[in-house]
């Protein structure tokens, strides 16, 4: 997770030296190992190093190429060795990730985004045409910002100085707040208006007075994977995925892998392990990390990630979160947060997760984030329902509706219609109540902001793509934004590398058929066959892993007096979408006991808190909400004047 910062003056002003020394003073804690500076004339590019390979600790970024073109990397690149192969007039294996992509560049120009795999974020800034571009991966788990004003563009992977060194109020993002309080906001969405995030496999054309971004790269529908027996889409389930974790195991020092009790980090961990023993990992060690509650009745994770732990005859880190702390003093801070949950005080989980990396010198944390949602861990028949329906096999359908209706329990018209009802506009047939708002929104707001509130959901289209493979990316699309949202951990720095997110990897699982992921009866069917005998036979058949609900619970029913009094010092800017009164009373109903959304409520806090921080701090308007042009957005009191 190496760090860039950018700023171009497209009027020709040159390049204020003193800004940029400060900006590189906010990039200095996430990139620790150094770093250079380029300026010239009007630009003036940072790099700060944060090395995770040994190619990294022999870059110089940012990168200046023959023809005077300065490109600066934050990646891990998964394909070097194909690419030096293709590549080999200019290349060798020792070459750096950055001078890979800058002969990958300098061979396809902007057609090279589409053959890069692995996680990254980049800038290119050419002299000779004077342009500037931004690029990101198809997932998009690195970050990269950019402010565009009249006279200059500011670039940066963090957002800090982006508004603490803007000179200016900013107002604040309506459909951020709205993505932020429900389904995760649109991935090119910062909290700031006029700052701007690069989108997942996109990448950004500037020059002065002009701005585009172009989609470089997608999922192909068309492409399927069709094979005779299930032993065969088993052995390439394991081939892919082995590949996947393998690339993420490319670090000169130990790896730490989180490891709770469910088959995700479980089967990163098994599959890491059997790799190592082949002598094809570049990592050293991989070490596990795992967090537990005794005191939770229906949440006790430690039988089974004890069972990974034997299987590998090493007991990793264990971490008691049983004990929490106030949730109010994790709210309250005055340190400079820029987006919501960034911020708050330190909890004792955390202390020891930063302890634990720090003795045994990690620098890279493997996430099982996302196997739970891309290979079938939601046991529905509806994908594979209205595939039938779109290809009219009606009597595949009739068939498969019988089965999956004895499965389930319910009538086979009912599992009919909630597949049937995904082709209907959500205006026609409603959405689901998981996705629908929460009662404390006010309803101007809610109409305003219905899509983000809803998820960003779609009707599945009839015609085109089959519905499983739209499923697929409505999916991926919801944990891009998801990831999007994630602050950059900087006490300590580390890269978060998501072996499920691999591009080839899902690739394979959006080709195969949506009935070889999930079987009635059988959740996570190709999955769970695929790894007999790699992973405990314990874990393969557990149940679903229950939701972690009743320990928060508990702490907001504890604090319910001090959240109703920070409910009522709720800033005015959010009085204008919050019902303050129907936040107090599911608190009251949290006390008695009453089932309540506290994922959404959470958040609610988690925003009021932040909001407040930035009333303090004097950089954004937060005075009320009021529309402009065609969009809602915050301003301040004093600009209400002419309004009337």
């Amino acid at each position: 997770m190496s760090v860039q910062f950018g700023r171009w003056n497209f009027d020709g002003r040159p390049a204020d030296r003193e800004y940029l020394t400060k900006a590189g003073g906010m990039l200095t804690p996430y990139g620790p190992d150094g770093g250079q500076t380029y300026i010239k004339d009007s630009v003036g590019i940072l790099f700060r190093a944060f090395h995770t390979t040994t190619e990294s600790r022999s870059e110089a970024q940012p990168y200046v190429t023959h023809s005077s073109t300065v490109i600066t990397w934050d990646g891990r690149l998964d394909n070097r060795a194909e690419l030096i192969r293709v590549l080999r007039d200019t290349l060798n294996t020792a070459s750096t990730d950055v001078s890979i992509v800058t002969a990958a560049y300098e061979q396809w120009g902007t057609g090279c985004f589409a053959k890069l795999l692995g996680d990254w974020a980049l800038s290119i800034w050419n002299p000779m045409d004077r342009s500037l571009i931004l690029a990101k991966d198809p997932i998009g788990t690195r970050h990269l910002y950019y402010s565009l004003d009249l006279d200059q563009v500011t670039w940066s992977t963090i957002l800090d100085p982006l508004v603490l060194l803007a000179g200016k109020r900013f107002r604040l993002e309506e459909e951020y707040i709205a993505g932020w309080l429900s389904f995760f906001p649109a991935t090119h969405l910062t909290p700031y208006v006029g700052i701007h995030s690069v989108p997942p496999s996109s990448s950004v054309f500037i020059r002065a007075g002009k701005h585009t971004v172009n989609k470089y790269w997608d999922f192909d529908p068309g492409k399927t994977i069709r094979y005779r027996t299930d032993q065969e889409y088993e052995e390439h389930f394991r081939t892919f995925f082995a590949e996947s974790v393998r690339r993420r195991l490319r670090s000169d020092s130990p790896i730490l892998a989180e490891l709770s009790g469910g088959m995700d980090s479980s089967s990163i961990v098994c599959m890491a392990d059997t790799i190592i023993a082949r002598g094809i990992a570049e990592t050293p060690r991989l070490d596990t990390i795992s967090y537990y509650d005794d005191t939770e009745p229906n949440w006790n994770e430690r039988p089974y990630f004890t069972k990974v732990e034997e299987k590998r005859g090493r007991t990793g880190s264990n971490i008691n979160v049983g004990s929490r702390g106030s949730f109010i003093s994790e709210l309250e801070t005055d340190r400079f947060a820029a987006t919501p949950g960034a911020g708050g005080g330190p909890t004792d989980a955390a202390t020891q997760f930063a302890k634990c990396m720090t003795l045994q010198g990690n620098r890279v944390v493997l996430s099982g984030i996302g196997g739970d949602e891309v290979t079938g861990g939601v046991p529905t028949p509806r994908p594979e329902l209205e595939d039938l329906i779109a290809r009219a096999q009606f009597g595949a359908l009739s068939r498969q509706l019988k089965v999956w209706a004895l499965n389930k329990r319910k009538p086979w018209f009912y599992l009919f219609f909630e597949s049937a009802r995904g082709f209907f506009p959500p205006a026609l047939v409603g959405v689901p109540k998981h996705k629908r708002p929460a009662a404390w929104l006010n309803r101007t707001f809610v109409r305003r902001n219905r899509s983000a509130l809803h998820g960003y959901v779609e009707r599945v289209r009839l015609l085109g793509p089959l519905p499983s493979f739209q499923e697929n990316v409505s999916t991926l699309d919801a944990l891009r934004r998801q990831l999007a949202c994630d602050a950059l951990p900087s006490e300590p720095v580390y890269i978060k590398h998501y072996p499920y997110l691999d591009r080839t990897f899902l690739e394979f699982i959006f080709a195969v058929p949506r009935e070889q992921l999930v079987r009635p009866g059988q959740r996570r069917s190709l999955m769970r066959r695929a790894f007999v005998g790699i992973v405990p036979t314990e874990l393969l058949n557990r149940k679903r892993k229950a939701f972690v609900a009743r320990a928060p619970i508990i702490q907001i029913v504890s604090e319910s007096q001090s959240l109703a009094e920070m409910n009522l010092r709720m800033p005015t800017s959010l009085r204008r979408i919050l019902d303050s009164k129907a936040i107090y009373e599911t608190l009251q109903a949290a006390g008695k006991g009453e089932q309540i959304p506290i994922v959404p409520l959470i958040r609610i806090f988690i925003l009021e808190a932040w909001v407040a921080m930035l009333d303090r701090s004097g950089l954004v308007h937060t005075g009320m909400f009021t529309t402009v042009g065609t969009g809602t957005r915050l301003i301040d009191k004093e600009a209400c004047t002419f309004l009337g």
